[in-house]
């Protein structure tokens, strides 16, 4: 970090900034926003000058080109640390996410969906003009080798996790004829590859885009299918088709496109990008026991089975283990109950959380009165999920009394909810930074709950960009 501070320090000729900590997902990079007077930028530091090196040219790059990308301030000379445009909190992830919760989505969030998926065709074919794909990292195309690292990541990661019983020459063989059918199209254009609402920020309303470094030029099929089928995005079909009838016509600018083609070569990319999907959640949760993202499993799988419903001719056998896999009793849905709870962790200088349900946002309880880890430094890179945090709060104890006044509360509203028929509950925990002491509450809550009941239980830290689902389960 000090690293970090002296490249700003430089940059800008101001002494000790304060440092923010951003939230992060999959990444090993860490960001903050640094502040000092009236300057604010966004450092990051990243273990692997590789993939730096490549965020930076390609940032670089695309901003020549007069794309939305932040604007790169300073670069350190080993480049494991530089400085970028500061483009404010704002996520497309957030700005939908009634829509997301909810299936229904306001016409204000379908105008930026269409609005970004519009930007997405310019992106591929303006930012690859005049672009050396050598900096890509780690290769500079999408090529058989990168086909082949995605599908082996979903069998060693996902598939073998299961347990189940498969002829792997077999799946080989199909193995081999997806990659011919995706390495088909040859056109000149950049493939983001992670290409997510979590990816996209918005600056007077306008879509700018961050986390391209794992790009590489590519066939624009692979960025529709992740940004349409995000695990969690829950788009209506209608919405879905609206959404790349956008696409269509605004790559139109730069190609001639055959929608009935387009189409099918879109529907294969998606089955791709699932199998990459559910192979990284794999390995993010089962070997980097990372629990949120085990929780995005039955989504990616909810997608799965919708594309499993019409099959894929040209890999029979792939198809039938991927059915058998669906219908595993680990993955089989559990009955819905009427009662969903919505716990939230949040910072209160970002507000309180919205209630999507409409119903008035339940109970807020305040945890700034108990002793805050954040006030020592050496807890600043932790949360309340963390173990120095938690022992933390735990040895000093009154997190522990606050929460033994808060669970025989909760206890008895959400029987009363239950007896009632109610579907909606919401209940949210609050303190200074959104960081440690309400994210421990929210999470001893939740876990409270879904222990005690038999509901749905939704967790949302917000200020930490994670969350997580208990789903109901039959009580013995």
């Amino acid at each position: 970090m000090q690293e970090l501070i002296k490249l700003f320090e430089k940059y800008t000729g101001k002494l000790k900034p304060e440092m923010e900590l951003l939230p992060t997902s999959g990444s090993n990079r860490k960001y903050y926003r640094m502040i000092k007077d009236d300057i604010s930028l966004i450092g990051a530091i990243g273990e692997s000058v590789q993939e730096n090196h490549a965020f930076i040219e390609l940032a670089r790059h695309f901003y020549s080109m007069k794309l939305n990308v932040p604007q790169i301030i300073a670069v350190s000379d080993n480049e494991l640390v530089y400085l970028q445009e500061d483009l404010g909190d704002n996520i497309l992830f957030d700005a939908i996410k009634g829509g997301r919760l909810t299936g229904v989505f306001s016409s204000e969030e379908k105008e930026l969906l269409h609005k970004t998926i519009s930007t997405l065709a310019d992106f591929q074919a303006i930012g690859a003009q005049n672009l050396d794909f050598n900096v890509c990292y780690p290769q500079p195309e999408f090529n058989e080798r990168s086909v082949y690292w995605d599908l082996n990541y979903f069998k060693y990661n996902f598939l073998k996790t299961t347990g189940m019983d498969f002829q792997e020459e077999l799946l080989e063989n199909d193995f081999d004829a997806m990659a011919n059918d995706l390495l088909e199209d040859k056109h000149n254009t950049f493939m983001y590859r992670d290409f997510q609402s979590r990816n996209v920020m918005l600056v007077n309303g306008n879509p700018f885009f961050i986390d391209f470094q794992g790009g590489r030029k590519g066939p624009v099929y692979y960025d529709v299918a992740s940004f349409l089928w995000q695990a969690k995005a829950n788009f209506p079909n209608n919405l879905r088709d609206e959404l790349i009838g956008t696409y269509i016509n605004s790559l139109k600018k730069y190609r001639d496109v055959e929608e009935a083609k387009f189409l099918k070569r879109l529907r294969i990319f998606v089955l791709f990008r699932t199998l990459q999907v559910l192979g990284a959640y794999g390995f993010r949760g089962y070997f980097e026991k990372k629990p949120h993202f085990l929780q995005s499993i039955p989504f990616a799988l909810n997608n799965l089975r919708e594309l499993l419903k019409d099959g894929f001719d040209n890999y029979p056998y792939l198809t039938e283990v991927l059915n058998n896999m669906v219908e595993l009793k680990q993955f089989s849905d559990t009955s819905k109950r009427e009662l969903e709870i919505r716990v939230y962790s949040f910072a209160y200088k970002k507000g309180i959380p919205n209630d999507v349900s409409g119903n008035g946002g339940g109970y807020v309880f305040d945890c700034r009165a108990i002793n805050n880890p954040g006030k020592y430094e050496r807890y600043n890179n932790f949360n309340g999920l963390d173990e120095p945090v938690i022992k933390f709060l735990e040895d000093d104890g009154e997190i522990l009394k606050f929460l033994d006044h808060i669970y025989p509360l909760v206890d008895n509203h959400v029987k009363r909810y239950m007896d009632r028929n109610f579907t909606n509950l919401m209940i949210s925990f609050g303190c200074t930074g959104g960081q440690h002491r309400s994210v421990y509450a929210a999470q001893k809550v939740a876990e409270h709950i879904s222990k005690t009941f038999s509901i749905k239980v939704s967790l949302t830290h917000r200020e930490q960009n994670l969350e997580q689902e208990f789903m109901s389960r039959k009580l013995s």
